[in-house]
């Protein structure tokens, strides 16, 4: 059953990592997020649900530091910050793979790893030491990438995928969000994707996944966060959760007037009540 944010029992995981209280986000007239509330701890696969225009993209975006929240609390590890933009996020440990990957088809897999940080990654980062820790990264992930020297056009999307989520663990994260990681993937290539997904799990990180497919989400989460119309819609332990109730969460089933009619119809302890006009 649903339980309210802070009342949801969660397995014994780590520490909390990313803690977000009373986020509000205005776009104009929009009011996008409001009062939006998330945890997640180390060792954690958090999964973010909602219907198109709930605020999942906004609310991964705000994290991210692509936006910054008109109001509320973002602590990380344990300590409240300021998100000061991408490379702020990823200077506090936080990487994110969206949706479109960003990868560059016209570049290796070595390449697009490292695109950008070699610099950063100090002066004996050359093109062996680069082409090591890639093969290095790879493996952790159990990852299925017959070669690192082919250029990302020649791979397959989970395979694809594969890279975008390895290039987000070099500078050592400790969350990771997952924009959409199954979209328009095949069977064979989703199970690819979700076993990384547990291997991210595995290694520690706090894992903030985002989809609509309730399959995925059922097969690799431990907890369920559910936004509609930009708030805390409901939270689940994704053991305990069914299709059905993540569905009526999701599109505010319980809220409809049919819904609101069976249930006083069904009376107040649940037995068959009188409608008017019935003796």
């Amino acid at each position: 059953m649903s339980v309210t944010y802070n009342e949801v029992a969660v397995r014994d995981t780590g520490e909390v990592v990313l803690s977000l209280t009373g986020i509000n986000k205005r776009f104009g007239a929009v009011q996008a997020l409001t009062d939006v509330d998330l945890t997640v701890r180390a060792g954690e696969v958090v999964a973010l649900v909602g219907d198109n225009g709930a605020g999942k993209s906004t609310l991964v975006k705000t994290i991210a530091g692509v936006y910054q929240p008109d109001a509320g609390v973002i602590e990380f590890a344990g300590s409240p910050v300021t998100v000061a933009g991408p490379a702020g996020a990823q200077h506090l440990g936080i990487a994110t793979v969206f949706q479109d990957l960003a990868l560059c088809d016209n570049l290796d897999v070595v390449a697009n790893l490292f695109l950008g940080k070699e610099h950063s990654l100090g002066p004996l980062m050359n093109e062996v030491t680069m082409e090591r820790e890639a093969w290095r990264l790879l493996r952790s992930l159990s990852a299925k990438i017959p070669s690192v020297r082919i250029p990302v056009a020649g791979l397959s999307g989970g395979q694809r995928q594969t890279v975008a989520i390895a290039r987000s663990l070099v500078g050592n994260p400790k969350v990771v969000m997952l924009d959409e990681p199954t979209a328009a993937l095949g069977v064979a290539q989703t199970a690819e994707v979700l076993n990384l997904v547990e291997r991210l799990r595995e290694q520690g990180l706090a894992v903030i996944l985002i989809s609509h497919n309730m399959a995925d989400v059922q097969a690799v989460s431990d907890r369920i966060v559910v936004l509609r119309l930009g708030r805390n819609a409901a939270e689940f332990t994704t053991e305990e959760a069914t299709t059905d109730q993540l569905v009526a969460a999701i599109t505010g089933a319980s809220d409809n007037v049919v819904a609101q009619r069976a249930a006083r119809r069904a009376g107040p302890a649940g037995h068959p009540g009188h409608s008017e006009g019935e003796q």
